[in-house]
């Protein structure tokens, strides 16, 4: 039988890699990186690497393809971003910085330097940079056309917001926070569009004074207002830093879903969510192994997933977390949901993507004062850290009786 010619080999590879099969990847890129090591091999090498959690070689094979192409922009942006996952964030800005001196237009670029200096805390630099996500990801943010302007920070006295819908649920809960900074702005009416599951619980929002709910794809009437602006657009013209964002709880289950769920598992403590969506960011490496939130359930936590409790929205699941002393969750909206109640919740960070919102080596958030972070260190491996949770659980005596 024939050898396969080094762009046969190359394109088995690629097709694993498309396939998000990288460990396997990886293995034919090696071999053919024995027989010769091209440019477009040791970029995608690196980046098989750096998705199977192997930095160190990543960084190996990125920095080889930026030494023999430094005036390629998307080399310096691939091999900043594998040295933003490594720590290394002096050297990250640096890449980055590069990269758009080459090609000042770059979205991808601007968003990933956005988000190493929001995990930094240098929120100043880091909001101005989020614009890029706008085109960038249409199908999150989606395009908005009304016939009254952009709010950029202008004065709000005796003015009206809309606030329109982008991201996920759990940034929507996470931003919706800032109504009350444009009532402080002298905001006379904010108004909030939101997914239809969180209609319910933002209309508890003591700050806002009117809910859009607004299904993927539907088309909805939209009074006038003075000003529109998204979610994480809010921050750069409010001047949030963190020292200056509103961290006391803003959310609260409805009344009426209280009296519902006020039966509900009776002597539970813990809440526990371990799922993540596979479609959401990074869902492939933020999710608890099945095992290992077998070990939290074993403890006494009762699983907090819409499947098993029956809650059909995020008003049924704020009543249910109501009723805990403490949710443990993976980095979802659970975790965002409970945080905004004033629920301390424990937050259980992968090792790969972990957000620029959490920010680097804290176990704190300023985001939500009553949240605890923790965060595994070695790639793939939550036993160490699920085993760090139970010895709390313990100690607050919170575990199963």
């Amino acid at each position: 039988m024939a050898q396969e010619s080094p762009e046969e080999q190359f394109q088995r590879g690629l097709a694993l890699q498309n396939e998000g099969r990288r460990a396997e990847a990886v293995e034919v890129y090696l071999d053919l990186a024995r027989r010769v090591l091209t440019l477009k091999l040791a970029i995608n090498l690196g980046l098989c690497l750096r998705e199977t959690g192997d930095l160190p070689r990543a960084m190996h094979y990125l920095e080889l393809a930026a030494r023999h192409s430094p005036q390629e922009p998307a080399v310096r942006r691939l091999l900043g971003g594998t040295y933003s996952e490594a720590g290394r964030t002096d050297s990250a800005e640096k890449e980055f910085l590069a990269a758009l001196e080459l090609r000042p237009d770059d979205n991808q670029t601007k968003l990933a330097l956005a988000g190493l200096y929001l995990s930094l805390g240098r929120y100043a630099e880091g909001w101005p940079l989020m614009r890029a996500r706008i085109p960038l990801h249409p199908d999150v943010v989606p395009p908005i056309k009304l016939s009254f302007p952009e709010w950029r920070g202008e004065p709000l006295d005796g003015k009206s917001v809309l606030v329109w819908v982008e991201q996920g649920f759990g940034d929507q809960i996470q931003f919706a926070r800032f109504a009350k900074s444009l009532k402080a702005r002298g905001a006379a009416r904010v108004t909030l569009g939101c997914r239809p599951a969180l209609g319910d619980l933002f209309e508890t929002i003591a700050d806002v004074d009117a809910v859009l709910r607004a299904g993927i794809g539907e088309t909805v009437p939209i009074p006038a207002h003075d000003y529109w602006s998204r979610y994480f657009s809010l921050p750069e013209p409010l001047g949030m830093t963190l020292e200056t964002l509103p961290a006391e709880p803003y959310l609260a289950a409805p009344a009426d879903r209280r009296a519902r769920w006020a039966d509900f598992s009776p002597g539970a403590r813990v809440g526990l969510v371990w799922q993540a969506s596979p479609t959401g960011f990074n869902g492939a490496n933020k999710g608890l192994p099945p095992d290992q939130a077998r070990r939290l359930l074993a403890a006494g936590a009762i699983s907090l997933h819409p499947e098993d409790t029956g809650a059909a929205d995020f008003a049924d699941t704020a009543a249910i977390v109501e009723r805990l002393d403490l949710v443990i969750s993976i980095d979802t909206s659970v975790a965002h949901l409970a945080g905004a109640m004033g629920k301390p919740c424990w937050t259980l960070l992968p090792y790969l993507h972990s957000d620029w919102r959490w920010l680097r080596g804290r176990t704190d958030s300023p985001w939500y004062p009553g949240m605890r972070l923790y965060r595994h260190g070695a790639k793939q491996d939550w036993t160490k850290l699920v085993d760090r949770v139970l010895a709390d659980l313990a100690a607050a005596k919170l575990g199963a009786a």
